[in-house]
């Protein structure tokens, strides 16, 4: 457990526009209409103004089936990472160097829709403020919203067990099991990349060979090695102005982080995620988001286990920035 930095953590507090930089609040009205501030993420959450990376909770789970939970990810995930050491030795960057806001909880509503809306409202703002939107779900529809708002020409790359590719699910078109299949509505199934993929449905199998989604699975990566597989990502993104990654913590095997929604065994260890990621959290990036986490499922691992994804992507994202 880490040491907490005097005077720098922010307490659970509403943020107000008097609070910030007023020309700066006015740019961004959605986020400040659909969100409310809580402990800041890492600890070290400075001015808006001044942030590269903006980290917005989506407490949203209404489409759950399995496991519901996800809702109290944002809160638990904030509580881990203030717990965790911020300095990364694969980069020499420490997290509290990194200039980010924690903009608080999206206010949601059971409506996917309307959820959906509002977020892309708020990553839209963000975008438009030169600033990388960061969301902490919550379920994995989320993604869906914050994809809406990039820019075009966009890849894709999806972390995650599951294909998330089917037209329906329980009767509805937006859910955590369809959200990548509306993705390919909005960017192209060719702009998207599946990997840790183990678990899927007929219905999937068919819609990726008819359009060639590209998919890599945990046996891929262990019969090509990480080396492959991250020129396999590498050769992907390049095909793109711009990249958005989305991580659904269920990429990663139970043994590692058991609550999680709709977990799934022959999983991704850390050991071999990390190097991934690294490779996606590249200069054309976007933003991200990280997904699925259930707390009341586990005894912290998965919080823990997401709090050091999200720091992961932050510190390789800020070298590929130096470097570039």
């Amino acid at each position: 457990m880490r040491q907490p930095r005097r005077g720098k953590t922010l307490k659970g507090r509403s943020l107000s526009a008097s609070s910030i930089n007023r020309d700066v609040w006015g740019k961004m009205e959605n986020l400040g209409l659909h969100t409310s501030m809580l402990t800041g993420f890492s600890g070290y959450s400075g001015p808006i103004e001044r942030a590269r990376y903006v980290i917005v909770g989506v407490p949203y789970d209404c489409t759950s089936t399995y496991r519901a939970g996800s809702r109290f990810a944002p809160r638990a995930i904030r509580e881990a990472s203030l717990n965790i050491e911020t300095y990364s030795l694969d980069t020499g960057i420490d997290v509290e160097a990194i200039p980010l806001h924690d903009a608080g909880d999206l206010h949601i509503v059971n409506d996917p829709s309307e959820t959906l809306r509002r977020l892309q409202n708020v990553t839209g703002d963000i975008l438009a403020a030169n600033k990388i939107p960061v969301c902490i779900g919550g379920e994995h529809t989320i993604t869906l919203g914050a994809v809406r708002s990039l820019p075009k020409n966009v890849g894709i790359v999806s972390f995650d067990a599951h294909g998330d590719l089917r037209d329906e699910y329980g009767g509805g078109k937006l859910s955590h099991a369809t959200v990548l299949r509306r993705i390919t509505e909005v960017v192209g199934a060719d702009a998207i990349l599946i990997c840790g993929i183990r678990a899927v449905c007929k219905e999937e199998v068919e819609f990726v060979k008819q359009r060639n989604v590209q998919l890599v699975t945990p046996t891929d990566i262990r019969k090509l090695g990480i080396d492959k597989v991250q020129s396999q990502l590498k050769s992907f993104l390049n095909k793109f102005q711009h990249s958005y990654l989305t991580i659904d913590s269920d990429v990663l095997d139970p043994a590692f982080c058991p609550g999680v929604a709709n977990p799934e065994s022959n999983g991704l260890t850390p050991s071999e995620l990390l190097p991934m990621i690294s490779t996606v959290a590249e200069s054309r990036l976007a933003g991200f988001d990280l997904v699925e986490v259930c707390p009341n499922y586990d005894t912290g691992s998965a919080a823990i286990a997401a709090a050091r994804l999200i720091f992961e992507t932050l510190v390789h994202a800020e070298k590929s920035r130096n470097v570039n």
